[in-house]
């Protein structure tokens, strides 16, 4: 029996149809990826599972008995338990199941001679280990651990989580309430690559059913069994995942095209002879023309014409000028922050043509080393030098480059006066930005549409070397295969920090790694890199068994003492970035004040405390992520 089924389903609001006619089933066990441009109607589809919303025609239901989950968006939050304490509420049964086998074994030992309680005791004690009471806590703790909260990060209180924090903690209390069919929304939004790869193990595992909506397409490659597309009001169901739906929806189209095609050729060829017939204007012409115009409707009835494609991205990178050889050269390069290097000892050479992709753990330092080479930080030490005719182009993931205030017109326009405002809109136009969509505040678009605005101002820049941070973030599937396809024909050099494992997979020519003491090369995609990376594993635990033994005790003991400090460093570390916080929200807060903004001097103080306030933040950021990994490390060691 499914677990879900819709039949003849149809949702609009007012005038604007989303999908209609939509019939499907999900199996048992089957997990499947729900796919489709941004604004289709995916959401809504998960609305409409969970009864938040009615469909305008139609029926959606879920099987008998069938206990469907949905990540809450803003659970948690608010709430003084610790982590560790917040995922347990999800075992809240089987504890009360442990209180009471726990009064009925005090119970029985204390002389109660009871039949019944010693059958009440059986049958909980049965359900108690079936249902995974023995295991509850433990698989907790892994959950958490996989989903990148180290278990010296338990005792962490929910309300002082960020956003992304607590998405991932909700996403582990779902996981852990096994649920007959589970609906994920972006699921990989918050994670590094090691906890996606976590979950891609999880789901694969899962007995239940699972409905997916992601850009991710090599998770959905990883995960999916069967993939249902929105597209032009039609909910259509493919076989497999990602890539094998790309297969079928390409075999699907071209054999649709070509019965199209066929069909109203023929249609072509009896509308001659039907009007040679009616030239004749016998009446045994006219009952010709009469029966091939039957034929015509025969062909006719139930013809759909192949739908025209959604509209999508067009880029084109050009270089203003042509590179030499050697692109991007560093030495030595060194940066870190509060005395405490983040990397050291960067050598690198960009050869022209390179699309090289710079991967590593969280908080090694990544954007950093791209802030180097803009020049936004300094080195610590080392040197980098760009080639002959280098113009350097870079895309910051937290978008900071963009001004909130201006319109999507100016802040494209402001940058390239050059340009007349009918080629600036046409640029916009092909970048899905028409008619009044030019005029809305930055501040006001989507992630999404803001990213679509820092690739056009990229676009337009002819810039000749790409460093690009995180690319793909804000995209939708359409938007980054229109990207992808750019980045290929572009005859430029790029060095590229991803997460976007099948983006990478598709552009890649190099794979770096990021490590404390420089830059090492890892293959050429991110296949390779996977693969060097088990046989590095692999080289190690060979290398462990056959190295002589160490003194244990010396070794954990100095261990000891290096987790002790760096867990003050870490409460310092969080100490001063609430401090600076407060201090921010505070300053702030002075902004506001109408005789404070009256005064210029005020505010400019004002304002530059406040982004000196923000690099700081940053810094002690990537000091807490180096220092909690070298944490997790030694907690690893130990245990």
């Amino acid at each position: 029996m499914a677990v879900l089924s819709a039949q003849n389903l149809t949702m609009s609001f007012g005038e604007r149809v989303l999908f209609q006619g939509a019939s499907f089933d999900i199996a048992p066990g089957e997990r499947v990826g729900l796919i489709g441009a941004n604004g289709t109607g995916k959401t809504t589809l998960f609305k409409l599972v969970l009864r938040s919303l009615e469909p305008t025609s139609g029926e959606i239901h879920p099987g008998k008995n069938t206990v469907v989950g949905y990540m809450e968006q803003h659970a948690c939050a608010g709430s003084t338990k610790t982590i560790y304490e917040e995922i347990l509420t999800v075992f809240s049964d089987l504890f009360a199941m442990e209180r009471r086998l726990g009064e009925l074994s005090r119970l029985i030992n204390g002389g109660s001679d009871s039949t019944e309680l010693i059958e009440e005791m059986l049958f909980l004690t049965e359900q108690f280990e079936r249902r995974g009471g023995l295991t509850c806590r433990s698989r907790a703790r892994a959950t958490l651990i996989g989903l990148g909260f180290p278990q010296e990060r338990h005792d962490l209180r929910c309300d002082q989580l960020s956003g992304g924090q607590r998405s991932k903690l909700s996403l582990g209390k779902l996981l852990l309430s096994e649920p007959d069919l589970i609906l994920l929304d972006e699921p990989t939004n918050h994670l590094d690559i090691d906890s996606v790869e976590w979950l891609e193990n999880f789901l694969r595992d899962y007995k239940g059913a699972a409905l997916i909506i992601s850009h991710d397409r090599y998770f959905l490659d990883r995960v999916t069994t069967r993939t249902l597309e929105i597209d032009h009001k039609k909910i259509t169901p493919y076989k497999g995942g990602y890539t094998e739906y790309l297969k079928q929806k390409e075999r699907d189209r071209v054999i649709a095209q070509r019965h199209y095609d066929n069909t109203m050729e023929e249609v072509r060829r009896i509308e001659k002879i039907i009007e040679q017939q009616k030239q004749w204007n016998r009446e045994r012409n006219i009952r010709t023309a009469e029966s091939k115009q039957k034929s015509i409707d025969r062909l006719l009835d139930g013809l759909e014409k192949p739908d025209a494609p959604e509209k999508t991205l067009r880029f084109h990178f050009e270089t203003a000028v042509e590179t030499g050889n050697d692109v991007l050269i560093c030495q030595d390069l060194t940066k870190g922050f509060g005395g405490k290097p983040l990397f050291s000892g960067v050598d690198l050479l960009l050869k022209k043509g390179d699309r090289a992709f710079l991967l590593g753990p969280n908080g090694c330092g990544k954007t950093t080393l791209l802030r180097v080479l803009i020049g936004q930080y300094q080195p610590d030490c080392g040197v980098r030098k760009f080639g002959e005719n280098v113009r350097v182009g870079y895309f910051d993931q937290s978008l900071e480059g963009l001004h909130d205030e201006k319109t999507v017109l100016d802040e494209v326009w402001d940058s390239y006066r050059r340009l007349s405002q009918t080629q600036v809109r046409s640029a916009l136009a092909a970048f899905l930005f028409t008619g009044d969509d030019v005029f809305a505040r930055v501040g006001d678009l989507s992630g999404g549409e803001k990213a679509r605005v820092a690739l056009l101002k990229l676009m337009l820049g002819g810039y000749n070397l790409l460093l690009l941070d995180e690319p793909t973030n804000h995209l939708d599937i359409t938007s980054r295969e229109a990207l992808e396809q750019a980045l290929l024909d572009y005859d430029g050099t790029m060095l590229i920090v991803s997460h976007d494992r099948y983006f990478i997979n598709k552009i890649s020519t190099r794979i770096l790694r990021l490590n404390p003491g420089g830059v090492e090369p890892f293959g050429n995609d991110y296949d390779d890199y996977l693969r060097r990376m088990e046989e590095r594993k692999q080289d190690a635990v060979r290398q462990e068994k056959a190295a002589p033994k160490v003194n244990a005790y010396k070794l954990n003991k100095e261990r000891e003492s290096e987790r002790r400090k760096l867990k003050t460093l870490l409460q310092r570390t969080e100490q001063e970035i609430s401090a600076c916080e407060e201090r921010i929200t505070q300053a702030n807060a002075e902004l506001q004040d109408p005789a404070v903004s009256a005064d210029y001097e005020k505010v400019l103080a004002l304002t530059e405390e406040i982004s000196q306030l923000d690099r700081r933040v940053e810094q002690l950021m990537e000091t807490w992520e180096e220092s909690t990994q070298r944490l997790n490390e030694i907690e690893e060691a130990l245990s």
